[in-house]
């Protein structure tokens, strides 16, 4: 299966997704034609949003990406995730090429995953949570009735895994939801794994309890005989471990790396079973910076590296099950590639032409046919198959924006020098001067920092920024600061523990580059971020104040000391390895020290502060005390909360009237 939802620990970009959602303009209007926020919305200092700017801003609000979810096991259809109508992304069923997207769920909160039973397709599974709680559920629809039945206990967080190669049973993963609140909760995370039928999930059998919450990031894979699972454990974005799972006796070992073997921290990612069962076809980083292609010998844990020749991270891998092709993405430079190997042989194969665009979501169909999606910098996302036998591409979904995106244009590759002379670089998006005379002259510029922090801003479409761009005149820059995944293990590892501030450094560094640059203001400057990026626009706003006018702080980190005591119980020992363990002296002094909430009256620009009220990894407090904190310097503070959602705004209504807002607030402090 593949899974857009929990997405792996290195590839969540928050900013990304909050600020390129399928969107469509859906607030009303009053007596003042102005804009108001609809009920699940708290909006504190947040002057009127007038109509007539809403109105605009709304044409670059109806992108809709199409997503391939899973292939029909016997016909020529497919899953598609997108938008067609209601508040979110939900489940489309797609009979043909260019046909008509039949929707499947309708839901208020988003359906992002789901797969056919892999026998004849006669139901479909899908997760779905409940105001962004990301306590997922998992839920059968019969087609033939479009009947709904839950599969899993509530009081738990579940994930979907794989079918066995009978195709009569599916891993489930679940955590226990911890009810406590702050340090209290609790340290022993257990992840429990089941074997489900889901005809008869009353009957449910449990293979394992694995120790931790990182099991789940990547899903088990199936030995062809169905006895064994291979399992990676997540410790951090630069350590794993292998293991293999008796599926009857629930025994499990580690096999990678070998126990006592290395004394380095080696990360694999995706691991899967060869088709003879006899090695595994891996991502690894063992022999290098980046995550390469190997094949592992079981018998002698030989290791053969087939994507040598590239020097980038290899980010997915789909083997497919009639042959020995394997199907990766490529993360080169922040574009995603498409390449084919042949397993057995250990070597590249070519593949006809894609057209530009960044690839993801593969998934075989045959021997020959692979699904995929692709978007680039004027489309949003659309599936195509590929067919290796003919050479031919075809397309599945057509774009149904608005909006001409034809004109859109290409981001550029950017690079600077920190303060240390390391080069750091980002994605840019310079507006182009018109023929009326707009856009002349330095243009302001936002800056705006992904999540994670192991994420990475790509090459693709902006979605809602090219509003920004285009009819703003703003020059939007997404930097890749040390920490970001994508540029090597080193790299990564650059802003750990008590390296936090090298990467805000890395932005003022940017900020000196900007000054260098003729066709950027150097004086209208804002910065913004989700998540970690909103620590970052945090951090930034206290060391940089009198060089920008204003940040923008969406479910950011406002002191990691009270971040680590609240986050969910199942997340904290992952975030640990990456910002420091709290519960040590040394470090807790260091995140004090430099906690944005500690050092609020620094921060003398204008602040925007965007929060879900049941976010599980940043929880409502980190908004709540920065938001109290900032107020008492006398500075504007803009503050929205959504009553329903969660790590960022996946409902349509909530995410229009933030974009509205975002808008006006650009328009008052860095337009002026």
């Amino acid at each position: 299966m593949n899974h857009l939802l929990p997405q792996p620990l290195r590839t969540v970009t928050l900013a990304a997704t909050l600020l390129m959602a399928c969107l469509s303009a859906s607030a009303h209007t009053g007596p003042e034609d102005v804009i108001a926020p609809n009920p699940h919305l708290t909006a504190e200092g947040i002057p009127p949003i007038p109509a007539a700017m809403a109105q605009l801003a709304g044409r670059y609000n109806d992108f809709r990406s199409r997503v391939l979810l899973d292939w029909h096991p016997t016909r020529r259809e497919m899953l598609v995730a997108t938008r067609t109508s209601g508040v979110g992304v939900q489940v489309h069923l797609l009979r043909k090429p260019m046909g008509e997207l039949e929707q499947l769920t309708d839901y208020p909160d988003p359906v992002r995953a789901a797969w056919f039973e892999p026998k004849n397709g006669s139901y479909i599974l899908f997760e779905k949570d409940e105001g962004g709680s990301e306590a997922s559920q998992l839920f059968r629809m019969d087609l033939a009735t479009r009947k709904v039945t839950l599969l899993t206990d509530p009081n738990e967080k579940h994930g979907a895994g794989e079918w066995n190669h009978a195709k009569d049973r599916v891993l489930v993963y679940s955590t226990q939801l911890d009810k406590t609140a702050g340090a209290a909760r609790r340290a022993d995370v257990t992840t429990e794994l089941w074997l489900l039928d889901p005809l008869q999930p009353g009957a449910k059998r449990k293979i394992a309890s694995l120790p931790g919450g990182g099991w789940s990031e990547v899903p088990a894979q199936w030995s062809r005989d169905d006895r064994q699972l291979v399992a990676t454990n997540f410790v951090s974005a630069n350590e794993s471990t292998v293991w293999l799972i008796d599926v009857a006796s629930g025994a499990r070992r580690q096999i990678l790396p070998a126990p006592g073997a290395v004394s380095v921290p080696v990360f694999y990612g995706e691991v899967h079973f060869s088709r003879d069962d006899k090695s595994l076809l891996a991502t690894s980083d063992a022999a290098g910076e980046f995550q390469q292609l190997v094949r592992i010998d079981l018998a002698t844990r030989k290791q053969t590296i087939l994507s040598k020749k590239i020097a980038w991270d290899v980010t997915h891998v789909e083997p497919a099950s009639l042959n020995d092709r394997v199907a990766t993405v490529v993360n080169n430079d922040g574009m995603s590639e498409l390449h084919l190997f042949d397993a057995a042989h250990g070597r590249e194969l070519p593949h006809p032409a894609l057209p530009s665009g960044a690839v993801s979501r593969i998934k075989w169909r045959t021997a020959d046919e692979l699904g995929l999606s692709l978007n680039s910098a004027r489309s949003p996302g659309e599936v195509m198959t590929l067919n290796l036998r003919t050479g031919a591409t075809e397309q599945w979904t057509a774009p149904t924006a608005g909006i001409d995106t034809g004109s859109f244009r290409d981001a550029a590759i950017v690079r600077w020098k920190s303060f240390d002379n390391r080069m750091i670089s980002g994605i840019m998006s310079r507006p182009e001067a018109r023929a009326d005379g707009k856009f002349k002259g330095p243009r302001p510029v936002v800056i705006q920092i992904h999540g994670g922090p192991e994420s990475q801003a790509r090459l693709g479409f902006l979605g809602r920024i090219n509003y920004l761009v285009n009819e703003l005149g703003i020059a939007v820059i997404q930097p890749n600061v040390r920490g970001s995944t994508g540029y090597g293990k080193s790299f990564l590892k650059l802003d750990n523990g008590m390296l936090r501030e090298d990467s805000v450094k890395d932005i003022g560094a940017l900020l000196d580059w900007i000054a260098t640059q003729p066709d950027l203001d150097p004086t209208r400057v804002v910065v913004m971020g989700g998540s970690y990026g909103g620590y970052m626009s945090l951090a930034v706003s206290t060391n940089y104040a009198d060089r920008i006018t204003g940040s923008v702080d969406v479910v950011g980190i406002s002191s990691f000391v009270s971040f680590l005591e609240r986050t969910e119980s199942y997340r904290r020992d992952l975030r640990r390895v990456e910002y420091g363990d709290e519960r040590d002296p040394a470090m807790r002094a260091f995140m004090e020290r430099i906690a944005p909430l500690n050092n609020a009256q620094k921060i003398t620009k204008p602040l925007f502060v965007v929060q879900g009220k049941n976010d599980p990894r940043v929880p409502l407090n980190e908004a709540e005390q920065i938001v109290e904190r900032v107020r008492k310097n006398g500075v504007p503070v803009w503050y929205l909360m959504a009553d329903n959602e969660g790590h960022g705004f996946a409902r349509k209504p909530n995410a229009d009237f933030y974009f509205f807002s975002l808008v006006r607030f650009l328009e008052e402090y860095l337009l002026r």
